[in-house]
């Protein structure tokens, strides 16, 4: 059972009622989100509400829910309902957010000054220059495009592709081939056995394929950058 104490409300209108039940806000989502969750372990008390703060029992269940099993109503309230979030786990949720967006534009982004990936640190630091405000509610693609604009005032920071040409020897081609392929935008196979071909790499990723590239080949690659 849970700390009634720590507990927060899931709340379900229906039928123009409204049913609570008190629960552990970080079980209660993972229930919600389909993870295996004893019910028990979610709820502080076995009991359905009108107004869990009063104390006031439901009544009439099965009329509505079709049944009188507090735990299968429960789950429907939890699944289906508002649950209030604590301060911790709203905390915890933004930092989450913020962590997502951040390794999205690591991983997009590039510093077009120095063709350099910029670090996650330095994007942090540079939010919170900007003061962007993260709207925890918001769908991650609206906030990172809010969070970019704001980023474009204060930094230099580029989203465009980068277009590569590289050739493999022949003897690494086939090992390669399965790394390249998915930037792969065309392949010529060469005369020697070597292959050739030019590639469209998100910004923050073209050093990692760099290092990857020499280590398969032993520093035995031939890459350059082209228009």
């Amino acid at each position: 059972m849970v700390d009634i104490d720590k507990a927060v409300i899931a709340r379900l209108k229906k039928q123009g009622k409204t049913f609570e039940v008190l629960v552990d806000c970080e079980k209660a989502i993972d229930l919600r989100h389909g993870k295996d969750v004893d019910v028990r372990e979610v709820l502080a008390v076995e009991d359905v509400f009108t107004d869990a703060k009063k104390g006031l029992r439901a009544g009439d269940l099965k009329s509505v829910f079709g049944t009188e099993d507090v735990l299968e109503i429960a789950k429907e309230i939890i699944k289906h309902g508002d649950i209030q979030l604590t301060q911790e786990y709203r905390k915890k949720l933004l930092e989450q957010k913020v962590n997502r967006i951040i390794n999205t534009i690591t991983t997009n982004a590039y510093d077009p000054r120095t063709n350099a990936p910029i670090p996650p640190e330095r994007i942090r630091l540079a939010m919170e220059q900007a003061k962007v405000h993260i709207d925890l509610y918001k769908p991650d693609k609206e906030v990172m495009d809010e969070v970019v604009e704001a980023l474009k005032k204060i930094m230099p920071i580029s989203f465009e592709k980068r277009k590569l040409r590289v050739i493999v020897p022949a003897q690494y081609a086939m090992k390669a081939y399965s790394l390249i392929n998915k930037y792969k935008v065309s392949e010529k196979w060469l005369a020697n056995g070597d292959l050739e071909c030019y590639l469209e790499v998100l910004g923050g990723l073209v050093p990692e394929l760099y290092d990857k590239l020499n280590k398969l080949t032993h520093g035995n690659v031939d890459i350059k950058e082209v228009n």
